[in-house]
């Protein structure tokens, strides 16, 4: 594959990636901030993938958008150049206002690199103010739950 970030497998929804040098610090480890960059990529091919589209799209049909209400990380282990790893992504916890989508990355061997959860909060276009999940949206997110 010549991308260096590519879906995998749709159901378990998976996001494989491959470290690129410049990725990575004089000592050749993965910078910490290239970890969100990792995350938001799979995040919006999980979406894509869930809504048919996207989800700014489908929020936008529904009248609400779904920007970053917060990002967590655990890391685990070290990356380096030409690493190849698979992020794996799925709906965590929907609540009344937010949604959590769970990233958990590892690499080919099965060693874990990293978790990361992903919450959008839907917030009223108009008035830029939090608002419940609307019910169609909540429906498919609820679909994309593994236990």
């Amino acid at each position: 594959m010549d991308s260096f970030e590519y879906v995998l497998s749709r159901s378990p929804f998976i996001v494989r990636r491959t470290v690129r040098w410049g990725d990575c610090d004089p000592a050749g480890i993965v910078y910490t901030g290239r970890f969100p960059e990792y995350v938001l990529g799979a995040v919006n091919l999980f979406t894509a993938h869930i809504a048919n589209g996207t989800l700014q799209a489908l929020a936008r049909e529904l009248g609400v958008d779904t920007p970053c209400k917060g990002m967590t990380y655990e890391f685990l282990s070290s990356l380096w150049p030409n690493d190849t790893f698979d992020i794996h992504c799925s709906i965590g916890e929907i609540r009344t206002h937010t949604f959590d989508i769970v990233c958990a990355a590892r690499k080919e061997d099965g060693t874990p690199v990293f978790n990361a959860t992903f919450s959008p909060i839907c917030i009223e276009r108009a008035v830029r103010k939090s608002t419940p999940i609307p019910q169609q949206l909540r429906a498919i997110l609820s679909s994309h739950i593994i236990n």
